[in-house]
């Protein structure tokens, strides 16, 4: 009886510590410009050079696009903002899946570019070796509705 009980309380421990688990600002805070790619596949780096995708340039000013962020995120489903500000440049985000809980850290740097922005985004999963293309899916998502949202 002693084992069945280990048997289902180890699981359900390891679920409860997923869905409250604290999230680092100086681990998960980083810059997308600047961080070291994860060796694992479990990520969607979206900047110039060794990116899964080139920084998108948008046509409106990093305070435009900034407060349109600002706007987006504030209705996402299961996202809070761990540090930083997009009024500031640079913002990491939190956010859970739906069912199970697990956190993902999504860092954004908004800098000038020419007359517009330059955005860069690192989304990565903190559990898990492969994250079967959420990251890139929510990134993919997340810019599309920037871009509407700013006319571009």
């Amino acid at each position: 009886m002693r084992y069945i009980l280990l048997f289902l309380l180890l699981p359900a421990a390891l679920l409860i510590y997923i869905r409250v688990s604290p999230m680092s600002v100086d681990r998960w805070h980083v810059d997308p410009a600047t961080a070291p790619r994860p060796d694992r596949p479990n990520a969607y780096l979206m900047r110039d050079g060794d990116g899964d995708a080139p920084a998108l340039i948008l046509p409106a000013s990093p305070a435009e696009v900034a407060i349109a962020l600002d706007q987006l995120l504030a209705t996402a489903p299961r996202v809070t903002r761990l540090a930083g500000s997009a009024a500031d440049g640079h913002v990491t985000y939190v956010q859970r899946s739906r069912i199970m809980g697990f956190p993902d850290a999504i860092s954004i740097r908004l800098s000038p570019e020419g007359d517009g922005t330059r955005v860069e985004v690192f989304s990565r999963s903190r559990f898990g070796y492969s994250d079967a293309g959420v990251n890139a899916a929510r990134v993919t998502r997340w810019i599309n509705r920037l871009e509407a949202a700013l006319g571009s």
